[in-house]
């Protein structure tokens, strides 16, 4: 793979941002075009109702989906700064210059912004709801007289069974931000490019193959064509675009210290706790694989400084900085595993994240269990979970009822099924009948199915539980 490639400003529109007397009226470059065209969304906006950890939080301190995507967006960004800079200095690459170290970084915070704008309400418990749905309503449901299952093909088929947001975000951005035409936001395909974590179909994924790029699905079967447009246009062909693996750093750099700091906000999480094992971590690893970063030794000094400036909260004072500097050491680990592992990253042939073999993966994995054992395995948040899951599934059972024979001349919708339908985004209803011009009876099924996910993906967290009480009659 190489830059110029990569760095492809190609998209499915084109536009030339010059005037009618020929003169190019628009000096910006075609990547910060993306990002004023990602902020002026309404997607993006909808981010603000979305659930990082918490659903439905009052406090005002607490992640949404929105705050969580400006900091990865931050974190790419800086990233790509180093990176870049690396690569120029170490002259790791002649071909390289300057102008695609400024590419690369707008790039990504653009894609740290829209990561996760195909996640649906609810969080990654929502994508796991929707999933489960199919699993449990795909072999119970009919069309003409044969289970949808069945009647689906074996891509269609594994599609919904291994829903995926960020699969989901591919769809919106190319299709379903339906206002101009049906090109999407029409974004550059490096970005594109960039936002596809797993370039592998449904019927590709492979746990098992130790390869980061094979743990999940990347795109649907609907969006196959723009996809393999996109990955023969930026000369990836099936490996992973390397930015991709930049913001998966920033990605988890931001949720892994951010659920820690909102776990001990909403008092989930103590400072003694989190001193103790980051102790017994420090304890289990001699200096030389920690580096000059000894993270409980840095928590303890804070909360001294805090006690010593007689802070009120100086258990709160030391870990919201430590989250500072932890994000810090993080930044600089990252770096190194991309530099490191360049050539391989270059070649395609790079199977794992870039804190893999680290301190910092040690640091990572405890973060993570952290937030997983006292957060997300507690009676709270199983509440509510549970009553995510009972919204979820009343809607996918009213609105995939409605859908089945929707644009079906054989059957007629009933009065209620006509009602539903018509709740639908009308831009969405646009694309679908746009994309399904043409096709099979099979294969305008299975788009309809993906009109419902399309539909309840683009939901807030509060438009869904409010809808889901109408419906319900609750009053």
């Amino acid at each position: 793979m190489n830059w110029e490639q990569l760095l492809s400003t190609k998209r499915s529109r084109g536009s030339s941002g010059k005037n009618r007397y020929g003169k190019n009226t628009d000096l910006r470059s075609e990547f910060e075009k993306d990002y004023h065209r990602i902020i002026g969304s309404a997607s993006f906006r909808r981010l603000q109702d979305k659930t990082q950890v918490f659903p439905l939080d009052k406090s005002d301190f607490i992640r949404t989906r929105l705050t969580h995507s400006l900091e990865v967006s931050s974190f790419a960004k800086s990233l790509g700064q180093n990176i870049g800079e690396n690569i120029l200095v170490y002259k790791k690459d002649p071909s390289f210059t300057p102008r695609m170290k400024e590419d690369i970084c707008s790039i990504l915070q653009c894609a740290g912004l829209i990561h996760d704008i195909g996640n649906p309400p609810f969080g990654h418990f929502g994508e796991s709801a929707i999933r489960e749905w199919f699993e449990r309503n795909l072999p119970r449901m009919e069309f003409h007289g044969v289970t949808i299952d069945k009647a689906l093909t074996p891509q269609m088929r594994e599609d919904f069974y291994h829903f995926e947001g960020n699969a989901q975000a591919l769809r919106l951005v190319t299709k379903l931000h339906f206002l101009v035409d049906e090109n999407g936001m029409n974004l550059t395909y490096a970005l594109l490019n960039t936002i596809v974590k797993y370039p592998v179909p449904s019927t590709g994924i492979d746990e098992k193959s130790g390869d980061i790029k094979d743990k999940k699905m990347g795109y649907y079967f609907a969006d196959e064509e723009i996809f393999e447009e996109i990955a023969a246009e930026t000369g990836t062909n099936g490996r992973r675009h390397p930015l991709t693996f930049i913001l998966e750093a920033a990605d988890d750099i931001a949720y892994k210290t951010a659920d820690i700091e909102d776990a001990f906000i909403k008092g989930f999480i103590s400072y003694h706790k989190l001193l103790e094992e980051l102790t017994a971590l420090q304890e289990r690893y001699p200096d030389e694989e920690m580096g000059s970063f000894r993270p409980a030794d840095k928590l303890e000094q804070l909360y001294a400084r805090g006690r010593e400036m007689q802070m009120q909260k100086p258990e709160e004072y030391a870990i919201k900085n430590w989250i500072i500097k932890v994000q810090g050491f993080l930044i600089n680990c990252a770096t190194y595993g991309f530099t490191c592992h360049y050539n391989e990253i270059m070649e395609g042939e790079y199977r794992h994240d870039l804190f893999q073999g680290t301190f910092a993966e040690k640091l990572m994995d405890l973060l993570g269990s952290m937030a997983f054992e006292e957060v997300f395995l507690t009676e709270t948040i199983y509440r509510m979970e549970v009553a995510e899951a009972a919204m979820i599934d009343f809607l996918m059972d009213k609105f995939m009822k409605a859908i089945v024979y929707y644009d079906d001349e054989t059957r007629k919708l009933d009065s209620i099924g006509e009602r539903m339908v018509s709740f639908i985004s009308s831009n969405y209803k646009k694309a679908y009948h746009y994309h399904a011009e043409g096709k099979s009876e099979v294969e305008k099924l299975y788009l309809r199915l993906l009109l419902v996910t399309d539909y309840i993906c683009g939901m807030t967290d509060s438009y869904a539980k409010r809808l889901y009480h109408e419906l319900k009659a609750i009053i």
